[in-house]
């Protein structure tokens, strides 16, 4: 099937010879300390339980009413695991957000096809915001994150429309991020010339592709991509029309660095500071930066 031709295009991109080797080191590490961290189930569904994993900030308290922000792991809608996003997790909450990463279901562990991950999703959004009473979060500052496919799937919850679980308990609340920190996403499918189809063989190649829904009041967005990734004009078309609708939109590039870059250091830290500069921007952190680059550290360039 064509669909499988694309995931499995994303998915090597992501995890090609060169970047599983690179995956065989220790994950970089942000912080000197561990964080309070807790797994919290968020949805059942009939190929099994999803949870995300929560990391609260120090002085975390049920009462407070802190940004939030929910990251989802890459791996071409196949594979992957929720921990990729870990070191930047505990960071930002050491920065005082309280941070998810989020399960969802993929292909060689669910038998499913990626519509369910866009469901799983935006189930998630929803979630966090129908228990932002009980986790000390602000409904209103909720940022959306992820790298590759998970890029894609934070996207896709602000965007694309449909792909809404019939059976979820918080339908009725808004699955729409207020922001959006984005790592080499896969933003519009027909622009790689394959066909992506949902459970019922149905070609959803044009309902899956955040940049065809664009619209003015996207959320702000940062995203981050190396200039040898071939999935950079993903990013080249959708920085100009979102800009070209009046959204905030900075695209920000690595160097000849290939497609998940940011996985490992330096990288992982230049552009998780990057996207802490971000989001002070917005006002949902504060202050400076703490995170320390290392000595001889790459720069970023930002993309007209």
């Amino acid at each position: 099937m064509t669909h499988v031709i694309f995931v499995l295009l994303l998915g090597a991109m992501a995890n090609g010879p060169a970047t599983q080797d690179k995956a065989k080191k220790a994950q970089p590490r942000l912080t000197a300390v561990d964080v309070k961290s807790e797994a919290q189930l968020y949805r059942k569904t009939p190929q099994g339980d999803l949870s995300m994993q929560l990391y609260y900030p120090p002085d975390w308290k049920a009462a407070d009413r802190r940004p939030v922000i929910v990251f989802f792991f890459g791996g071409g809608w196949k594979n992957g695991t929720h921990t990729q996003f870990m070191p930047q997790a505990q960071y930002f909450a050491l920065r005082g957000l309280v941070c998810a990463c989020a399960d969802y279901r993929i292909e060689s562990k669910h038998k499913t096809t990626p519509d369910a991950c866009v469901e799983d999703a935006k189930a998630a959004v929803r979630w966090l915001r129908a228990n932002a009473s009980r986790l000390g979060i602000d409904p209103d500052q909720l940022i959306a994150s992820g790298g590759s496919a998970g890029g894609h799937l934070a996207a896709a919850t602000a965007l694309c429309e449909g792909f809404d679980a019939k059976d979820d308990d918080n339908i009725k609340v808004s699955c729409k991020p207020n922001a959006l920190v984005l790592f080499n996403p896969a933003l519009n499918m027909t622009l790689s010339k394959r066909t992506v189809v949902n459970s019922a063989g149905t070609d959803i190649t044009k309902e899956f592709s955040p940049t065809l829904f664009l619209k003015k009041g996207a959320p702000p967005t940062i995203i981050f991509f190396g200039t040898a990734d071939a999935l950079i004009a993903h990013g080249d078309e959708f920085l100009k029309k979102t800009t070209a609708l009046g959204n905030r939109c900075e695209l920000v590039t690595a160097a000849d660095m290939p497609h998940g870059f940011f996985n490992r250091s330096p990288w992982c830290e230049v552009t998780a500071r990057k996207a802490d500069e971000f989001l002070v921007s917005l006002g949902y952190l504060k202050g400076t930066p703490t995170l320390k680059l290392p000595a001889g550290a790459p720069s970023l360039e930002m993309r007209k």
